[in-house]
């Protein structure tokens, strides 16, 4: 398994930031930069959604984690190669939170895409933390 975490901290709370991930799920575009996604049901475990990332085909993901304000990760199979996305927020003692994008890939070709896949984490990142700035204002 191959895998890869990229972190930062926010001013805003827990609550802003995950309001700004599932807009973000639900299909808000938090920036010019943002993938397209859409909800095929509800935002909960088990719901189906469809990604697009910039320039590239769309392809289904499933949500298999979602505990709210804290933890929400899909899953895409393509072929042989699983790939998995979780964002984990936590709470700082001084207020703010930290934000911690997972990417593990299962499968013989996770050293190649990995770094291809999560090059864009930091501007992805920022994005987000952004969103969640601005709506808690």
């Amino acid at each position: 398994m191959w895998t890869t975490d990229y972190s930062a901290e926010t001013s805003a709370n827990p609550e802003a930031v995950w309001a700004a991930l599932r807009a973000l799920h639900s299909g808000t575009s938090l920036s010019e930069r943002s993938d397209r996604f859409e909800l095929h049901g509800p935002f909960e475990k088990g719901t189906e959604l469809s990604v697009t990332p910039q320039g590239q085909d769309t392809f289904r993901s499933r949500i298999t984690e979602l505990a709210e304000n804290e933890v929400y990760e899909d899953e895409t199979h393509f072929g042989d190669v699983v790939l998995r996305f979780r964002h984990t927020l936590a709470p700082l003692s001084g207020g703010g939170t930290r934000v911690t994008h997972r990417l593990e890939i299962e499968g013989a070709a996770g050293p190649e895409l990995g770094p291809q896949i999560s090059e864009d984490f930091p501007v992805a990142m920022s994005d987000l933390l952004g969103y969640a700035e601005r709506s808690a204002r």
